[in-house]
């Protein structure tokens, strides 16, 4: 676990999450990457890992909160803020419901899959939603890797 301060910001985090992203895209996975914080602590970080596992489920969302609540040994993450580069999809989001999670902060949208298109209410009611958070660094790392898959 990395210890933090609180001058650490949201874009310091994103910037880890999207380190994250860049090692799934190495592997050739969809790249989008995850951190979860603590009281200013990395208390687990993921990237997308559905090709490497030959699991659908295996989105960076669902392997940080798992990673997460099995570091604090408890599954509700209220005190916990959530950092992804890409909008969860509605499997990631039901998920996030359930966590409870404390705050989300997003870095590019998707106007395809995201869960907001599917279901806008689909976070717990006490979760902060943040958008936009190095949303251009975001969203140039997707277009360049769809576009070397085309």
């Amino acid at each position: 676990m990395q210890k933090n301060n609180s001058l650490f910001s949201d874009e310091y985090f994103m910037q880890l999450a999207l380190y994250q992203a860049e090692i799934a895209m190495e592997k050739g996975e969809i790249p989008v990457g995850a951190v979860v914080v603590c009281q200013n602590t990395i208390i687990a970080k993921a990237h997308n890992q559905t090709e490497l596992l030959q699991d659908v489920t295996a989105h960076a969302e669902m392997l940080a909160l798992t990673a997460a609540a099995n570091t604090l040994g408890a599954k509700y993450l209220r005190d916990c803020t959530l950092y992804v580069t890409l909008e969860p999809c509605i499997m990631c989001g039901g998920a996030l419901y359930w966590s409870q999670i404390g705050k989300i902060v997003i870095g590019a949208m998707d106007d395809k899959r995201g869960c907001s298109k599917v279901s806008p209410k689909i976070y717990h009611p006490k979760t902060q939603i943040i958008t936009g958070v190095l949303q251009e660094v975001c969203e140039a790392m997707l277009k360049s890797f769809f576009k070397k898959l085309r």
